[in-house]
């Protein structure tokens, strides 16, 4: 299978312009022969931490518009939006994953990021999600997610790949370059992170997107700039892997 990663950036705080932007990319991901597309953390905002300004409802205008890209296109497209469920006073950071017949699963971050004061404005998740994708087991994560590897770990025997959605700041980006690739290592996987480029609140993105497989080999990478990344990945190279280096089963 193709995946895409969309490495691109975000005019804050303005959906309708986002998805302007991300539509025609999204059509060349999938034109490129891709059948999982992946944006950013926040692809239709940015990382705001003014709730009241972005949050959305479940099944709100970023939703609809991952599931018509899908759908559209025939291809699964995820990124996650500030989505408030009914009755909730905080929304979460959720990661949206869009199928081509109109499937919608749900990953909910979470590790808020506190240096940033996340857990303030963002409700924790407290479930892991792998989704089959045509074959492919792919496990969900978000951003600050990435410092944590015992949830990667728990995962690894059902999970071929890793998406890593991000807005990563270009202050730390060896330490987002380099958890990359020690996920896919250590659990013997592939690991799709998507990170933004360009200028949100203050903050610098300097993109460093990477599809990595499972012997931490780069496959794809992207820089400062926006881009389109493309890759074969393939469930039977995961096992593959770990028949030949049986590392797994020796985790206690």
């Amino acid at each position: 299978m193709k995946v895409a990663a969309i490495q691109h950036d975000v005019v804050w705080e303005d959906r309708a312009a986002n998805f302007e932007r991300l539509a025609p990319q999204i059509a060349a991901a999938a034109g490129a022969g891709a059948r999982l597309v992946v944006l950013t953390e926040m692809f239709s905002t940015g990382f705001s931490l003014d709730v009241d300004a972005v949050a959305e409802p479940v099944d709100g205008p970023s939703t609809a518009f991952l599931v018509d890209q899908a759908e559209q296109h025939a291809v699964w497209v995820c990124g996650s939006l500030p989505e408030r469920p009914e009755g909730e006073a905080l929304p979460s950071n959720t990661l949206v994953l869009a199928g081509p017949a109109g499937q919608v699963h749900r990953y909910r971050k979470i590790h808020p990021f506190s240096y940033a004061r996340e857990h303030e404005r963002y409700e924790a998740g407290d479930q892991l999600v792998t989704v089959e994708v045509e074959g492919l087991r792919v496990s969900l994560f978000v951003c600050y997610d990435l410092r944590f590897a015992d949830e990667f770990w728990g995962l690894a025997p059902a999970t071929d790949l890793y998406v890593v959605v991000a807005n990563w700041p270009e202050s730390r980006r060896h330490h987002w370059q380099s958890l990359l690739v020690a996920r896919a290592i250590e659990n013997q996987a592939y690991v799709v992170g998507v990170n933004r480029v360009g200028e949100g609140d203050g903050l610098v993105y300097a993109g460093d997107s990477r599809i990595v497989d499972p012997l931490g080999e780069v496959l794809a990478a992207g820089a400062r700039t926006e881009a389109l990344l493309v890759a074969e990945v393939d469930p039977a190279q995961v096992a593959a892997v770990r028949e030949r280096f049986p590392f797994l089963q020796d985790r206690r």
